[in-house]
C-alpha cells in the first residue's frame, strides 16, 4: 500500500511534556520525526510537587530536538486542574500555532499514591479533575472545532490517551484512569462523524526516572522480554496510531509493556 505524502505538517497537541525523562517528551520527539508540528502543554508546579523537582530546561530541550526534526513548536504551559484552562487549551493551541489541531495526545496525569484509608477528598477531586475532566474538556473542544469545519486532514484525526491498570494502593489514580478509559471509548463511538479515531495506550511500568533499582529489577523479572518498558516504547505505538496506517484502530486499549501484563 502506498500513501500520499502530506503537503504540510499537521499539528498534534500533546499534554504532559514537562520532563525530558517522561513519556510525553518521547512522544513529542517521535511525532516531530514523523512529520508533525507540535503544540506542547505542561505544568511545572506539578513536577515540583510530585517528582520533587521540575526539569527547568526540559521543555527547552524537547522543543530544540523537535525543531531539529523540522517541527514548528508552540509552547502551552497550562494547569489542567483548572477547568477553564483545560477547556481553552485547543483554542489556545490553534490561535498560537495558526493552524487547526489535527490530533490530540493526552499524556499528562495526576498521580499521587494513596489507599482507601489515606486518600483525601482533595486528592480524589484533583485526580478526577486532571485525569478525567481535563481530557473530557480537551476532546470536547477538539470535536467542536472539527464540527465547526476546522480544516484538519481527515485521514489523520486522532485522539490517544495514556492509561493504567493500577487499582489497589494507588486508588485515586487507578479510579480516575478507569473513568478515562470509558471516556475515550465514548469518544471513539461518538466522533465518527468527524472521522476521529480514539484509543488508549497502557505503557505498563515505565522507567521515567521514578524506579528504584529494586523496582526496576522486579519489573524486569515479570517482563518476558527481559527489560523495563521505556518512554520510547510508548512513543512508538502512539506514532503508529497517529500515522497513516493507524486510523482504522478505534476504541481500543492497547498495551505496550513487553508482556508484563500477560497472564
Amino acid at each position: 500500500m502506498t500513501h500520499e505524502p502530506l503537503t504540510s505538517r499537521p499539528l498534534a497537541l500533546v499534554t504532559g511534556v514537562g520532563r525530558r525523562a517522561g513519556i510525553g517528551a518521547a512522544i513529542a520527539s517521535r511525532l516531530a520525526s514523523d512529520g508533525w508540528d507540535l503544540a506542547l502543554s505542561w505544568w511545572g508546579p506539578y513536577d515540583e510537587r510530585v517528582h520533587g523537582a521540575a526539569d527547568p530546561d526540559g521543555v527547552d530541550a524537547v522543543v530544540a530536538e523537535a525543531e531539529r526534526a523540522g517541527a514548528s513548536v508552540t509552547r502551552l504551559p497550562v494547569d489542567l486542574a483548572d477547568a477553564e484552562q483545560a477547556a481553552a487549551l485547543v483554542g489556545r493551541a490553534e490561535a498560537e500555532a495558526g493552524v487547526p489541531v489535527t490530533a490530540v495526545v493526552l499524556s499528562h496525569c495526576e498521580s499521587v499514591d494513596s489507599d482507601f484509608a489515606t486518600t483525601t477528598v482533595e486528592s480524589m477531586d484533583r485526580h478526577l479533575a486532571v485525569n478525567v475532566r481535563a481530557p473530557f474538556l480537551v476532546v470536547q473542544a477538539y470535536a467542536r472545532r472539527l464540527r465547526e469545519g476546522a480544516a484538519a486532514p481527515e485521514d489523520r484525526r486522532r485522539v490517544v490517551a495514556l492509561t493504567s491498570d493500577h487499582v489497589g494502593f494507588n486508588l485515586p489514580y487507578g479510579t480516575s484512569k478507569g473513568a478515562l478509559d470509558r471516556l475515550i471509548v465514548g469518544a471513539a463511538l461518538e466522533l465518527g462523524d468527524v472521522r476521529v479515531s480514539a484509543n488508549l495506550v497502557n505503557p505498563g511500568p515505565n522507567d521515567t526516572g521514578w524506579m528504584t533499582d529494586e523496582i526496576r529489577a522486579a519489573a524486569v523479572a515479570q517482563t518476558p522480554l527481559g527489560r523495563p518498558s521505556m518512554p520510547t516504547d510508548t512513543a512508538a505505538l502512539v506514532g503508529f496510531l497517529l500515522g497513516p496506517d493507524g486510523g482504522w484502530v478505534n476504541g481500543q486499549l492497547l498495551k505496550t509493556d513487553g508482556g508484563f501484563s500477560a497472564k
